[in-house]
């Protein structure tokens, strides 16, 4: 009974949630679209839509497909029109009036895989639009009135990768329709650009020069992408050339890619100056030992070319093995991420560890204290003094008493003989003396005995010996 009001409970809680999402889409749905968890479907033309559906955050976060239909009250996509979409994955708009679609309108959508904008007034459309997305997919463009102007060249470069629609025309100056693929607007030629020189090697310190050659039709423009650079910069540009002059090179520039693109309305093309710069080694980091699987001093050294790394131990040069040895997990273009790896440490390897870095430009070194565990609690015995004994004797307990000698011994243990042998005798006598053969009597005995006593005078034989004596007489 218990369970069933239990599953009910929860189903009603379900169901409850349920109603909640739909209201709150409904709420924040308009009236011409219905709107899921992940899709957003808008074909009502009345009253239809001038822009995208704006949700709450983590809706607009969560939807992944948008269909558009019908909509004669949408003229374009702007830059905030899809910006919080940024999980869309397929976008339809078809049958609208759009007519622009700003270049930085999918800037947001890196996931898009899918675009259909068949059946609309776009006459132009920059390849800017998707300069983003660095894979192919399907575009579909039938049904615009696409212009046979250079801004739309690259429309039919992208055809000659992918086939969208063999009925895709253009409309020239004259009225007249076009086939794409034939399509040659006079004056349009895609940008080249070429960087002289396109490597360089020089030390840390040094200057450089390098030059930036464009043509295309119309003119493009040159741009170097130096927003990163530590080094300083400076660019100058003339006609087609555009000259970057770097003063001071820095370590933190090295490996660096410095691109020049040329551009116009055609398209964009790109080439780059590679950067090698040559430094002394340097440990940005000697960090304390850190326990986690192993023990592990870790270490960041920079230095181009990459150093030879060595380690001392208590000023010693450590003899790396598969329990001690040089552990890199991370490396970069200027960076060494690293530890010296421990594998349980004792005592011994305590103390003071020296990193040296180095290569042919210089070195560098740097010094930690490590403590892995206790040394064992020793007693010192430098002021206990302990008695040796003599060959001639045995070791005593107090050292500061002489050693009795061999005869003394002698005596002691032949004393503990006879009286052992004098116990014996006596329990076989008590046992057997009252009836003997022999006529001896346990008094006899016991007068035997005493005067096998070594004792001076004879000591009389304990309480407890005299009443087991007088009991057998």
């Amino acid at each position: 009974m218990d369970s069933s009001a239990g599953e009910y409970g929860m189903a009603r809680v379900g169901l409850f949630l349920v109603l909640m999402g739909l209201w709150r889409f409904s709420d924040a749905c308009p009236a011409s679209c219905t709107c899921s968890i992940s899709r957003i479907v808008c074909i009502d033309s009345a009253p239809g839509i001038e822009d995208f559906p704006v949700l709450t955050l983590d809706d607009m976060e969560n939807i992944t497909e948008i269909y558009i239909a019908n909509q004669n009250r949408l003229f374009d996509l702007s830059d905030s029109s899809l910006r919080h979409y940024i999980n869309l994955r397929n976008l339809t708009v078809t049958k609208t009036r759009l007519t622009s679609i700003s270049p930085d309108a999918f800037f947001n959508n890196t996931r898009l895989q899918y675009v259909n904008l068949r059946d609309n007034n776009l006459s132009t459309l920059s390849w800017r639009t998707f300069q983003n997305f660095n894979i192919t997919f399907p575009l579909l463009l039938f049904g615009n009135p696409l212009d046979c102007v250079c801004e739309n060249l690259w429309i039919k470069l992208r055809l000659q990768e992918e086939t969208d629609s063999p009925e895709l025309t253009c409309t020239d100056d004259r009225g007249v329709a076009q086939d794409f693929a034939t399509f040659q607007p006079p004056d349009c030629v895609v940008p080249t650009v070429e960087v002289t020189p396109r490597n360089v090697t020089q030390m840390e310190g040094s200057n450089v020069k390098a030059i930036c050659t464009a043509s295309g039709s119309p003119a493009p423009e040159i741009v170097w992408n130096t927003e990163e650079l530590s080094t300083h910069k400076e660019v100058k540009s003339v006609d087609t050339e555009s000259i970057l002059t770097l003063s001071g090179l820095s370590p933190d520039d090295n490996g660096r890619a410095i691109v020049c693109s040329a551009e116009n309305m055609v398209g964009q093309t790109e080439a780059s100056l590679q950067l090698n710069i040559l430094f002394a080694p340097t440990i940005l980091t000697l960090l304390s030992p850190e326990r986690d699987h192993h023990w592990c001093i870790p270490f960041t050294v920079t230095g181009n070319p990459k150093p030879e790394l060595r380690w001392y131990h208590n000023n010693k040069p450590l003899q790396e093995q598969d329990y001690i040895r040089t552990m890199i997990h991370v490396t970069t273009e200027n960076q060494q991420h690293g530890c010296l790896q421990l594998v349980n440490p004792t005592h011994i390897h305590n103390g003071e560890y020296k990193l040296v870095a180095e290569n042919k430009y210089g070195r560098d070194e740097k010094n930690i204290s490590a403590q892995f565990l206790h040394p064992p609690n020793i007693n010192h015995t430098d002021d206990i003094e302990y008695y040796t004994p003599p060959d001639d004797s045995v070791a005593v307990s107090d050292p500061n008493q002489p050693a009795p000698s061999k005869a003394v011994v002698y005596v002691v243990v032949g004393i503990a003989g006879v009286a052992l042998i004098g116990c014996v005798l006596m329990v076989i006598i008590l046992k057997y003396g009252r009836n003997s053969k022999f006529g001896i009597k346990a008094s006899h005995f016991f007068v035997f005995f005493s005067a096998l006593s070594f004792s001076s005078p004879p000591s009389p034989p304990p309480l407890w010996l005299s009443r087991l004596l007088l009991s057998y007489q």
